[in-house]
């Protein structure tokens, strides 16, 4: 079990592992409030996968791991996971003009 430092390799890793074997492999999240600490971690009982921040932006990136996990569990383990990753659904939402009044 060790720690993988960067985000972009850990969740590389992990979509691997689930496509590789997705009905043994597990996803796990753990907070530890008192240290501040968010653990994640993907296995299959042969590969572990660790992440492990202190930082709260990080909330967000696993919120979009979740959504990737969520839609190869739902759709299946061969679907592009492109269009979950909200690159292109940004550009698509429309811009708000201001806070005034509907007209």
């Amino acid at each position: 079990m060790v720690y993988i430092a960067s985000w972009d390799e850990f969740v590389e890793r992990s979509v691997q592992l689930f496509r590789s074997d997705p009905n043994s492999t597990r996803y796990n999240v753990k907070y530890r409030h008192c240290d501040g600490k968010l653990v994640l971690k993907v296995t299959d009982n042969r590969e572990c996968l660790k992440f492990k921040t202190d930082q709260a932006q990080d909330a967000k990136k696993m919120e979009k791991l979740d959504n990737i996990f969520f839609t190869l569990m739902a759709r299946g383990p061969d679907v592009d996971i492109s269009e979950v990753t909200g690159k292109d659904q940004v550009d698509a939402q429309p811009t708000k003009k201001g806070r005034g009044r509907k007209q």
